[in-house]
């Protein structure tokens, strides 16, 4: 090998050892990069750096990024979500394991309103977790349902992940939007079947709620609060990705509109003060921030192992595979798979993605279908122990009698449905690129 792609496996291994240590992926990007770039390459590197960074700051569908994050956080500081579980869970009490049923319906409407996995979690656990297990669940499928319905923010547009794959796969938003919403709503049905057949084989474990109880609120009452408290975020999820899906409005235009929307929605429910703008405004800076500055710090590592002729390293790895092309995804799918238990979403996407985007090109795999089984195989990456950021939120609301031991091999199962979800995606394409193509994507 050359002394340009021993640089470029330097690279690599200097990245993850900092990752290792701790380092903010940001600094390790643009660190790992400078460093070796400049070892490969001299002041080239700083020549290539400008006109990449202006790329990423003047690119217009950016703005998606902040306006969405404010529309979900709106939506999220404004507390509907307390209410939205209220009403879903008297709904689905009657049914043993309608509660945590209710907390995968939550989790569903709240991946489509706010799309941020902590928000989910950290609201599911603290005002869910106490009643079930007041009401006798199972303390491992009670802490697996919460975890697994607040990663369904990741895949259920509007998603963060979505458009910055969108990106780096080159792809239009409005496509990936249309092709997530199938395998999103799959995963939902994935946990839902396993706690309706775990009820009915541990009836003892998801008792259902006394009927004294559901009749305490009458049937019509109950109906009319489920159009006041769902009605609302519901129309508007849907008009933005409807806007997005049937080619009304750019993923920019709709996602103002949303954060627009968002606010009307709250003043609606009379929730809207200075209090709760300040924080929506703060909480969507600080995640802003940190999203545009990975993206950036990005462009330094790229520049590097692109001149560092990494990308050949990458196809050798690939010519050395049996199999063909789905060896190939399977590759790739178990290489994500295995980085989820020690490296957050946007990393994996920043740096394993667009290292064989190049190959699955080059052999004419469907980029739509392929950034599904990506998107899917992410959601993982928040629930596998030892680095599930799913598993930490819920450690830091559960009560005191919940064990970390509990979260851990609660969330097991549920893992286990999501390589089922990935298998399912890839022996059977139509689930991410039927609905593209119905509507002409």
């Amino acid at each position: 090998m050359s002394l340009n792609e021993w640089l470029a496996i330097g690279l690599l291994v200097a990245f993850f050892g900092l990752l290792m240590a701790g380092v903010p992926v940001g600094i390790t990007l643009v660190t790992s990069g400078f460093v070796f770039g400049f070892m490969g390459f001299g002041e080239t590197l700083f020549h290539l750096l400008p006109a990449r960074l202006y790329g990423v700051v003047a690119n217009y569908q950016w703005l998606a990024i902040p306006l969405f994050v404010f529309m979900g956080v709106m939506l999220e500081k404004s507390r509907l979500a307390e209410d939205l579980l209220d009403v879903i869970g008297h709904l689905a009490g009657g049914v043993r394991g309608g509660m945590a049923l209710g907390i995968i319906g939550v989790g569903v409407l709240m991946g489509a309103t706010t799309g941020i996995v902590g928000a989910t979690v950290i609201t599911l656990g603290l005002l869910t977790l106490p009643t079930l297990l007041r009401r006798g669940y199972d303390p491992g499928v009670s802490c697996g349902a919460i975890c697994a319905s607040g990663t369904l923010g990741q895949i259920i547009p509007p998603s963060l992940v979505l458009i910055l794959l969108s990106d780096i796969m080159q792809l239009s938003v409005g496509t990936l939007f249309a092709a997530a919403v199938m395998p999103g709503l799959m995963l939902a049905a994935l946990y839902c079947t396993y706690i309706v057949v775990y009820g009915m084989l541990r009836p003892d474990a998801m008792p259902p709620v006394p009927v004294a109880e559901r009749d305490a609120l009458p049937r019509a009452e109950l109906w009319l609060r489920v159009l006041k408290v769902a009605l609302p975020p519901l129309t508007l999820v849907l008009a933005v990705l409807g806007s997005i899906i049937g080619g009304v409005a750019a993923p920019t235009e709709a996602a103002s509109m949303g954060a627009l929307g968002s606010i009307l929605v709250v003043a609606l429910a009379r929730r809207l003060t200075l209090s709760v703008l300040r924080e929506v405004m703060q909480s969507t800076m600080r995640i802003s921030a940190m999203v545009l500055f990975i993206l950036m710090c990005s462009q330094v590592f790229s520049i590097a192992f692109r001149g560092l002729q990494g990308e050949k390293l990458i196809e050798d790895l690939f010519a050395f595979l049996p199999g063909g092309v789905n060896a190939d995804i399977l590759f790739l799918m178990t290489l994500i798979f295995v980085l989820g238990f020690f490296l957050e979403w946007i990393e994996i996407s920043y740096i394993a993605v667009p290292l064989f985007l190049p190959i699955f090109a080059a052999a004419g795999v469907d980029p739509v279908w392929l950034a599904m089984l990506i998107t899917v195989n992410l959601q993982t990456s928040f629930l596998t122990p030892p680095f599930g950021w799913a598993l930490f939120f819920l450690r830091g609301v559960a009560p005191p009698q919940i064990t970390t031991r509990q979260i851990y091999t609660g969330v097991l199962p549920f893992i286990g449905l999501q390589v089922l979800g990935i298998a399912l995606v890839f022996y059977f394409p139509a689930i991410a690129t039927w609905l593209p193509k119905a509507i002409g994507w």
